[in-house]
């Protein structure tokens, strides 16, 4: 799954700037010089491919279907303008790159082999250490996985989601439960070795044995890296729609919490241990992309609806793939929402997504990116949630206990609300 699409966007205020008009004389929102923003090094790359064969009834990603081959094609040309935009004001040497999706791996092979190669003439990828490609099990094949690996792509993760074909159908999953093993199959013999699965649980109807079945039949096919996510039903999708209409019965909070230990007891067995709440790897598999997220790290998006973060400063591209190709054509920033944090914001922010790590926030590196202690600010939020037996601490960190994995969310908004109250 694509973290760069569902990084909080906390709305602390757009930034007004005039606005300019693109050839068609639609108003496009000149809100982001690139020249202005701090000679920070960048990272992280992630690239926003929209399109799909189908629409999955839970996803709130941004996707299109039934597009042409031309379209794909353009979308290409766009993608490396885009690049040019911020090519001379951004210190890149990206040391993880992720396509996510929509369905990367629906592009046509030459078109991706193009962009590849011409984000590589663009950019400074020598330092790179990771190089990550969503797809789909049912649209690879052993000669897009061969490309894939030839061209520097060093890691694939397949939207699996369930191995119960009531479930997937459910889920409005076009692919059949044995594409998964096979595309493992086509893309270790590419020469991949790092391969990741992506499963979902508390999909409407499952029992504990249901969802014990899929994790145990993802270990079976022996990757060393497994993604879990609790269904969420997001607004406006059809899931949550037929939810609303009654057509099926959300499954009950406690279960789902038991489902997500069970997880995590089931993986820690076989080595897989949960480095973050919905990720498990073993020791050296960790997606490092996603880690650079969680640590608040610096990245650029390119394409429709891609966010991006460089020193407090962050934006995400207009959300509409027409909107998106128009602000390239008119060769203006397609940045929309844009936020620059204060240095309170920044810590609050910091610590919310630190704690969505097995190692917690470890105070040191915090002190060195925010400026702040954090056995100070937080001091009353940590003290209370330790008594209540939610957080654990020791002399150079914190982080959720067990007891506090289930009420996760909550926890984080007390430490953005006790950042927010720093003078």
């Amino acid at each position: 799954m694509p973290y760069n699409a569902v990084l909080p966007m906390i709305q602390i205020g757009h930034i007004a700037q005039p606005f300019s008009r693109d050839p068609q004389g639609s108003a496009l929102p000149n809100v982001l010089d690139p020249a202005s923003l701090p000679r920070t090094p960048v990272d992280g790359l992630y690239v926003h491919i929209p399109f799909c064969f189908h629409k999955c009834h839970y996803c709130d990603f941004y996707s299109i279907t039934r597009q042409s081959e031309d379209r794909m094609e353009q979308f290409v040309d766009r993608i490396l303008r885009e690049a040019e935009f911020w090519k001379p004001s951004m210190r890149t040497n990206f040391r993880t790159v992720f396509f996510g999706g929509g369905t990367p791996t629906l592009l046509p092979m030459a078109q991706m082999r193009r962009l590849i190669g011409g984000l590589r003439d663009r950019f400074d990828f020598s330092n790179c250490l990771e190089w990550t490609v969503e797809a789909n099990p049912a649209t690879v094949s052993a000669e897009y996985c061969r490309m894939l690996k030839a061209a520097g792509v060093t890691r694939l993760s397949f939207g699996a989601q369930s191995f119960d074909p009531a479930e997937l159908a459910t889920l409005e999953r076009h692919h059949d439960p044995s594409d998964v093993p096979r595309s493992l199959s086509i893309a270790r013999d590419a020469g991949f070795d790092r391969l990741n699965i992506d499963l979902i649980y508390a999909i409407p109807g499952q029992t504990m044995d249901g969802w014990m079945r899929n994790l145990n039949r993802a270990i079976e096919l022996g990757t060393d890296h497994i993604s879990c996510y609790a269904l969420t039903y997001e607004p406006n999708t059809p899931m949550a729609v037929r939810l609303r209409l009654g057509q099926f019965t959300a499954t009950a909070p406690e279960l789902e919490i038991e489902m997500m230990r069970a997880t995590r007891r089931r993986l820690a067995e076989i080595g897989l241990h949960a480095y973050e709440i919905s990720n498990y790897a073993k020791p050296g598999e960790e997606c490092r992309h996603n880690l650079m997220y969680w640590r608040g790290g610096n990245y650029l998006g390119l394409g429709p609806s891609a966010a991006s973060h460089v020193s407090g400063w962050r934006w995400k591209n207009a959300g509409h793939l027409g909107e998106w190709e128009r602000a390239v054509d008119s060769g203006a920033v397609a940045a929309r929402d844009v936020e620059s944090l204060s240095k309170s914001q920044r810590a609050g922010e910091l610590a919310m997504l630190s704690l969505r790590l097995a190692e917690g926030l470890v105070y040191q590196p915090f002190s060195e990116r925010t400026g702040y202690d954090a056995r100070v600010i937080f001091a009353d939020v940590i003290e209370r949630f330790r008594r209540a037996e939610l957080l654990e601490t020791s002399q150079c960190r914190v982080r959720l206990t067990e007891r506090g994995l289930s009420v996760a969310d909550g926890i984080a908004s007390e430490f953005l609300a006790a950042a927010e109250s720093i003078t």
